[in-house]
């Protein structure tokens, strides 16, 4: 018998403390066919899309939280949320499997509910980022630019007060971000500045897959500079 690339998880809402169910993607089951340059994943099977299902929605509460979020409310936090997420929820079940347009419900969910929590930019950073992904997918080039700037300006501010250190993304990474969301949203003068720093970066031992990447991609940005120059002079 063929084996379910879903399986049912159990998740105790970190505000609310209440149990509830969300579908999880065996990890044998993600196959990654193709990373864009701003490591937007696509998957080789349309149906088993892992992006879908990192984002946990409480049915009970609303809260919305990935495995990125702290269990900390600092003072006046649960307030918050209460007033702006609990009061308002309609209950609906998002523990079954995911269309695109339901995870960007939950994205956005996660987002708002992130920003209230006064999360780290660089968790909130990563939501808004995976929120244009997946309207890449739709290829609406409206909203993907809109959470792309987003994106990289919440990844400026981890930039700046540091509050990545004691996570998953280090300082390169997170520049690296802020150069490519840069390039992609034409901001050209960030792109170039923050790909310098990656490259750099090199010097003192930086990320080397990163650095050849930024390199690469700083390439580009000297053209796309290049063409505007010359579109101006005209």
């Amino acid at each position: 018998m063929e084996v379910s690339p879903f399986y049912e998880k159990k998740i105790d809402c970190i505000y609310c403390k209440k149990t509830f169910p969300t579908l999880k993607i065996r990890t044998k089951a993600i196959k990654v066919e193709h990373t864009d340059t701003d490591f937007c994943p696509t998957y080789a099977e349309s149906a088993v899309n892992a992006l879908y299902y990192n984002v946990f929605v409480c049915e009970h509460c609303g809260f919305s939280f990935t495995e990125d979020f702290t269990k900390y409310f600092a003072p006046g936090v649960r307030e918050t949320i209460q007033e702006e997420i609990t009061n308002k929820w309609i209950s609906r079940n998002f523990g079954a499997e995911r269309t695109i347009f339901q995870a960007l419900e939950a994205y956005k969910l996660a987002y708002i509910c992130g920003v209230y929590k006064k999360e780290k930019s660089v968790t909130v950073a990563g939501l808004a980022l995976r929120i244009a992904w997946l309207y890449r997918s739709l290829k609406n080039e409206g909203q993907e630019q809109r959470f792309m700037k987003m994106a990289r300006d919440q990844y400026l501010t981890s930039f700046s007060t540091e509050d990545y250190a004691s996570t998953q993304m280090s300082g390169v990474r997170v520049m690296y971000m802020i150069a490519e969301l840069s390039r992609r949203i034409n901001d050209l003068d960030t792109s170039t500045r923050f790909f310098s720093k990656v490259i750099e970066s090199q010097r003192t031992g930086g990320e080397a897959k990163l650095v050849d990447m930024a390199k690469e991609q700083w390439q580009i940005v000297k053209k796309d500079r290049e063409i505007s120059r010359e579109i101006a002079s005209k």
